[in-house]
């Protein structure tokens, strides 16, 4: 970022060269650029260099940030962290920039008579205590709940569930991880019992084939995805898109395949059907470790509100499960899905193969899925039935799109039914959380109460009256938005928002607080390998901005928690996470010291005798696994791993004669999620400065729409006017379109299905029918 001491011009002309490098390595995946980030960077000063994970997605790129005269100036990939090994993508080379917007919020803002009024930071927080303790005295303590984010910090997320769920005693707990995580977290639970990868980045040096399932790779995890590449330019390795539209990975990808939305369910299927029936399980690894269930199918899809599900698994055996399968032949699953039999046998292969390793990679297509938790499970199948887990190179690796998705939401459990180390419905849970946070055990509630869209839709019927939300925003990505929207503007809600720019979701608070943004505050993130990363805070926040932490701190105070809230303003962060790491204090999950984290660029849990564990459930690799065998996935009482018997199933909505398109909703690289902080960053903004809809060329003949038309957008929800998008970036398959979410002027998720996977609770934002006409 430029100061008063460098040339704003300047620095931006360096900047857009190192965006058109990085943008480039992106297009045509196979270029990286290593070493010439130092070219483009300020010259002149003495820059105090300082490392940080990066602020954007799950990936968690070490980062070294340029300080001069108490502003960030400069950043580059850090050569010492094992995730990015010094490269970074086109928003981490920007990431300090993104600080420096001109409508960076710097005061509390208090709605008065329909307007905004600066007030101090002090009266701010005494309103939200004081209404946080009329709505309780009104309305009960299941009338106040907070939304926060993958976005928090792990400290953040850690004082916010300490507050809620041991201090005023309700379970309206949540984060956006819900959105996006969700799946991956009930898919590793039912499979093995605990959440999170068994494997590590390090995979990708030693697997042979990568198939990515559903998963945009090139754009969302571009520096993952040169990893990928530079394995192929010296090993030779495969890799096999799975998708269902044409993307950058695609043409990077040595095999595209297209399949119809919904149905990688059946393909999934017919991979095992066809590992089976060629003799490839590994019967023994099969026989000491697995079992196999089946679960129940009458789940309906999340729309009604009244609908109560709960999986009941019974167990089965191999027969029954090889029967089950007999129904997902390649021949009969290519009629549901328009993946030719022999691609599915390409595919099968490969994963039957003994002398392969293959990694499965997924992130938003099987999670954001009306059976994402069922998706996630059958991706597990396929490497359980083959023993292709657990070992270097063989991984099924679900990829996290928040910096700290899996550290503040899956590992300190923002969640309505998680505690950090448990979960509410168990006591032993929660007498051991109720004993560090010193509080009655009784104040743990031990009923969940509402996961995020549930969470929204109690406010819209008023059973919710106070939400906090903080580093997030809900009114770009909630699905079937304009009834969320209007759910908050109802009488008798009161609404915080912490941020840090002005969003469509501070405009509907009655109080806003602005938040310290990344290094101008201490934390922690922890990325998708179990990799908790340090940063301590390097630069001042602007104005009165204070870190979300001590926002709740401060408010937990003023609600007469100060006994349990006794950190000191300097040293709360470390306070926090040496209270936080007793909640893991074992072999299975314990966190590293802070100490350690400060001298590296992070470490990975579990951390046992002072090393981290790169491969879980394999007694060569992992302190915790006890059970005398090579494997031991102890997440399941009896050590074993389950093979799930699940079906395939239509999408909650599909294309009728009415509405004859599919639409799929998503990201691109230039921007991340909702835009808020990349549409402040000048390169970026003018790269990618609006939304629009990809069209198949084809249909877009059809209806003679060429590229820049306006085009009509028509749900049962309603409709949306963007620009059409044809033989550009993306290329849909017939019959569907594609529109990105982060263009606050062009809401596509007023138009989107609040339809979610019963399990799971993860709205599918990349199936609903949709009617496309030209405007």
């Amino acid at each position: 970022m430029y100061t008063s001491t460098t040339n704003r011009r300047s620095f931006i002309k360096k900047m857009a060269v190192l965006s058109a490098m990085t943008a480039a390595a992106t297009m045509f995946p196979g270029i990286m650029f290593a070493g010439e980030q130092e070219k483009n960077l300020p010259k002149g000063g003495n820059l105090d260099w300082k490392k940080a994970p990066c602020r954007f997605c799950g990936v968690g790129c070490g980062v070294l940030v340029g300080i001069e005269n108490g502003k960030a100036v400069a950043v580059k990939g850090d050569p010492k962290s094992p995730v990015n090994k010094g490269l970074c993508c086109v928003k981490g080379y920007h990431s300090v920039m993104a600080m420096y917007g001109k409508d960076r919020l710097t005061k509390p803002l208090v709605k008065k008579n329909g307007k905004y009024v600066e007030t101090s930071m002090k009266e701010a927080l005494d309103l939200i205590a004081s209404k946080m303790k009329e709505t309780i005295k009104d309305h009960g303590k299941d009338s106040v709940s907070i939304y926060g984010s993958g976005q928090w910090t792990i400290p953040d997320g850690y004082v916010a569930s300490k507050l809620f769920k041991g201090c005023i005693g309700t379970n309206n707990v949540e984060a956006n991880a819900r959105l996006c995580m969700a799946s991956a977290v009930t898919g590793f639970l039912t499979s093995f019992g605990i959440d999170e990868p068994m494997g590590c980045y390090e995979d990708i040096d030693h697997a042979d084939v990568f198939v990515l399932w559903g998963n945009n790779m090139a754009e969302m995890h571009p520096v993952l995805f040169s990893r990928l590449l530079d394995q192929r330019l010296k090993r030779g390795v495969k890799i096999i898109d799975f998708a269902t539209r044409t993307t950058r990975t695609s043409m990077a990808a040595d095999k595209s395949i297209l399949f119809l939305p919904q149905t990688d369910l059946a393909v999934a299927n017919a991979i095992c059907y066809e590992i089976i029936k060629n003799g490839w399980v590994n019967k023994s690894f099969v026989e000491k470790h697995c079992n196999f269930n089946k679960g129940l199918t009458n789940m309906g899809y999340g729309l009604e509100d009244k609908y109560k599900f709960k999986d009941k698994p019974e167990k089965i055996s191999f027969q029954d499960y090889k029967k089950f399968l007999e129904d997902y032949t390649p021949e009969k699953v290519e009629k549901i899905s328009g993946v030719s039999a022999k691609d599915i046998k390409y595919m099968a292969a490969y994963y039957g193969d003994p002398n392969k390793k293959v990694m499965s990679l997924w992130c938003m297509g099987p999670n954001q899925h009306s059976r994402g938790t069922w998706m996630n499970n059958l991706i597990y199948n396929i490497h359980l039935l083959t023993g292709k887990i657990s070992t270097p190179g063989n991984s099924p690796f679900s990829l996290t799109g928040q910096p700290s998705a899996c550290g503040t939401v899956r590992e300190v459990g923002t969640l309505t039914h998680k505690l950090p180390h448990g979960v509410v419905m168990n006591k032993e849970h929660r007498e051991f959380a109720a004993k560090i946070w010193d509080v009655p055990v009784e104040n743990i509630d031990p009923k969940p109460t509402y996961h995020t869209v549930e969470m929204f839709r109690a406010l819209d019927r008023g059973d919710i009256r106070f939400m906090w939300i903080q580093v997030t925003n809900p009114m770009v990505t909630m699905p079937k938005l304009k009834r969320y929207r209007d759910a908050a503007k109802k009488e008798g809600r009161f609404i915080v928002v912490s941020d840090v720019y002005p969003t469509p979701t501070t405009d509907i608070a009655d109080v806003i607080l602005p938040s310290a943004m990344w290094i101008e505050r201490e934390g922690m993130y922890g990325n998708s390998e179990r990799r908790t990363q340090y940063f301590e805070q390097m630069i001042q926040p602007p104005g009165e901005a204070m870190s979300d932490t001590w926002q709740l701190i401060e408010v937990a105070k003023r609600l007469g928690y100060e006994k349990q809230f006794y950190y000191n303003e300097d040293t709360h962060i470390e306070e926090i996470y040496t209270e936080y790491r007793k909640h893991h204090d074992n072999k299975k999950h314990n966190m590293a010291p802070l100490e350690v984290l400060k001298e590296n660029p992070g470490m990975q849990w579990p951390y046992v005798e002072g090393k981290p564990t790169q491969w879980r459930f394999n007694s060569k690799y992992d302190p915790a696994c006890s059970n005398g065998e090579d494997f031991h996935f102890y997440g399941k009482k009896d050590g074993k791993a389950i093979i799930w018997q699940r079906p395939y199933e239509p999408a909650a909505e599909e294309p009728d004669a009415e509405y004859p398109y599919w639409l799929n909703t998503g990201r691109v690289v230039e921007h991340w999620h909702t835009g808020s902080m990349t549409r402040r960053i000048p390169v970026l903004h003018k790269a990618m400065p609006h939304s629009y809809v990809e069209l198949n060329p084809e249909d877009a003949k059809r209806m003679q729409i060429k590229n820049g038309d306006k085009v009509k957008l028509t749900t049962r929800r309603g409709e949306i006017i963007l620009p059409a998008s044809v033989n550009q970036r993306g290329v849909p398959a017939p019959m569907q379109v594609f529109v990105p979410f982060f263009d606050e002027n062009m809401l596509i998720n007023d138009i989107t299905l609040d339809s979610f996977c019963p399990i799971s609770k993860e709205p599918d934002y990349k199936k609903c029918a949709v009617k496309v006409e030209k405007a």
